[in-house]
C-alpha cells in the first residue's frame, strides 16, 4: 500500500539558534508553524529574532512589510505536546544528545496523528536509534539544516533503514518549498558532509603538529577558493563548541590532534566571540588577524608531544586536506551513504564553502584523473600511516577505466 504524505502544517521543537533558522525558513514559505519550547525566556528570545530577521529583510528590500507580518501570523507559540497533535511534520532540533532526543521523540509519537512524520535536525547522530523507540520507525528521518537555516541552502535529508520512500519523496517536496537544495544521504555517523569534514579537519590538525602553522593552512585553503579555512572557520563556529562536548563525553580530551584547541579553550580563546581565538580580532570586528601567540602555541602544543616539526609547503598542505576529502567521500559512494558522486558534491558546494568553479571535490577528484589521485593516495599511506589507505572503490574505478562521475547506487 502507497501513501502519500502532503505536509501543510509544521511543527518545531526547540528555539535555539537551529530551531528560530528552521522556524524562519518554514513560515517564509508560507507553512503555518507549531514552536515549541518548554524554556519561556528562550522562546520569547526566539520569537524577538524571528521579528527582527524579517525587519531586516524588509529593510533590505527583499520583501515587504505586509509579507513579514503574514510570516509572523503564520508561527504559533505552543506549551505542550499535545498542542502538535494534528502537524503533519515535527522537526526536532534540541541540542546533540541522543537520550533527550528518544525522549522527545516517545512523546511524538504517543501524541501526534499516526500519518505524521517524524523529524530530526541532528548532525550526526543515529537516526535509527531515534526512530527505534517510537511505532513509526517508516516516518522517521533526519532533516539536517545547515546553519543558520534560514540562510544556507543545503538540507541533508536522512534516510532510516524502515524510511518510507514516500516520506523521503515528502521531504524533498518540502526542500523544494523553502527554496533548499536537498541531498539524500544514508545514516552512518556524520552523515555525508560531516563525516567528510570529520577528516579534512583531522588532516589541517596533523599539519598544524608536523611544521604548518594556522594561517599558513586557512592561506593555502583560501587561495584555492574556500570561503574559508578550517581555522577560521573553528573561529567563527566556537573552539569551544568541540571543547565542551569532549568534557561533557568524559572522553577525546587525550587526543594528540586536538590538543592545540584544548590549550586555546584554556587561554580563553573561544574564537570570534571572545575576540580571540586562532587568530585576533579587534573589538566589534570580524577581520582575523594573524597572532604570533597562537605561532608560540602552536610550536610548544606539537614539540611538547615529541613532534620534530619541518617546513611544509602550500601544495602538500592542499593536496592532503583535498585527498582526505576525496578517499572519504569515495568510502561514502562504496557504502551506499550517497546515491551518487553529484550528490556529495552538491553538499559540499552548498554546506561547506567548496569553492563553485571546481564542481566540488568528487568532480574536482575526477578531473585529476584517477591515476594520479591513486598514485598521490598510496604515497601517502607509504609516508603517513595506514589511515591513508585508497578507498577499494578508487582501486576498481582505476582498473575499470571509470571516474566517480560513472557510480550510481539505487539504494539512495
Amino acid at each position: 500500500m502507497s501513501t502519500t504524505f502532503d505536509i501543510q502544517k509544521v511543527a518545531v521543537i526547540g528555539a535555539g539558534t537551529m530551531g528560530r533558522g528552521i522556524v524562519v525558513s518554514l513560515a517564509s514559505a508560507g507553512l503555518p508553524v507549531l514552536w515549541l519550547e518548554s524554556n519561556v525566556p528562550t522562546l520569547d528570545a526566539g520569537l524577538a529574532m524571528i521579528e527582527q530577521t524579517w525587519s531586516q529583510q524588509v529593510g533590505k528590500e527583499r520583501i515587504t512589510q505586509v509579507e513579514a507580518d503574514a510570516n509572523l501570523r503564520r508561527v504559533t507559540p505552543v506549551q505542550d505536546y499535545a498542542a502538535l497533535a494534528e502537524a503533519d511534520l515535527v522537526i526536532e532540533a534540541v541540542y546533540e544528545s541522543l537520550e533527550l532526543k528518544q525522549k522527545i521523540f516517545r512523546e511524538l509519537d504517543a501524541q501526534l496523528k499516526p500519518q505524521a512524520i517524524l523529524a530530526s535536525n541532528t548532525s550526526a547522530l543515529d537516526i535509527d536509534a531515534i526512530a527505534a523507540v517510537t511505532g513509526r520507525p517508516q516516518q522517521v528521518l533526519g532533516l539536517h539544516f545547515f546553519s543558520p537555516a534560514h540562510i544556507m541552502k543545503l538540507l541533508e535529508i536522512v534516510r532510516g533503514k524502515h524510511t518510507n520512500s514516500a516520506v523521503l519523496e515528502a521531504a524533498r517536496v518540502l526542500a523544494q518549498r523553502t527554496g533548499k537544495v536537498a541531498v539524500v544521504a544514508g545514516n552512518c555517523p556524520g552523515f555525508i558532509g560531516n563525516r567528510m569534514l570529520r577528516n579534512y579537519v583531522a588532516e589541517a590538525r596533523k599539519l598544524l603538529l608536523e611544521g604548518a602553522l594556522p594561517h599558513q593552512v586557512d592561506e593555502v585553503l583560501q587561495q584555492f577558493g574556500f570561503a574559508m579555512g578550517p581555522f577560521r572557520m573553528y573561529d567563527v563556529v566556537g573552539i569551544d563548541l568541540e571543547w565542551r562536548a569532549r568534557q561533557l563525553a568524559g572522553h577525546g580530551m587525550e587526543d594528540p590532534l586536538v590538543q592545540i584547541d584544548n590549550a586555546l579553550c584554556e587561554f580563553d580563546r573561544l574564537g570570534q566571540k571572545s575576540g580571540q581565538g586562532y587568530y585576533r580580532y579587534a573589538p566589534g570586528s570580524r577581520r582575523a588577524e594573524h597572532d604570533p601567540l597562537v605561532d608560540e602555541l602552536v610550536l610548544k602544543v606539537s614539540q611538547g608531544l615529541g613532534y620534530r616539526r619541518r617546513e611544509i609547503d602550500a601544495q602538500e598542505i592542499l593536496v592532503r586536506c583535498l585527498l582526505a576529502l576525496v578517499n572519504e567521500g569515495a568510502k561514502i559512494l562504496e557504502e551506499g551513504i550517497a546515491a551518487s558522486s553529484h550528490d556529495i558534491d552538491q553538499v559540499w558546494l552548498n554546506g561547506y564553502g567548496f569553492p563553485a568553479e571546481t564542481g566540488g571535490p568528487m568532480h574536482w577528484a575526477d578531473e585529476q584523473g584517477m591515476n594520479p589521485v591513486l598514485a598521490r593516495l598510496e604515497h601517502l599511506q607509504g609516508v603517513l600511516g595506514e589511515h591513508w589507505r585508497p578507498a577499494a572503490l578508487i582501486h576498481q574505478l582505476m582498473a575499470n577505466g571509470k571516474r566517480f562521475a560513472d557510480v550510481v547506487d539505487a539504494r539512495a
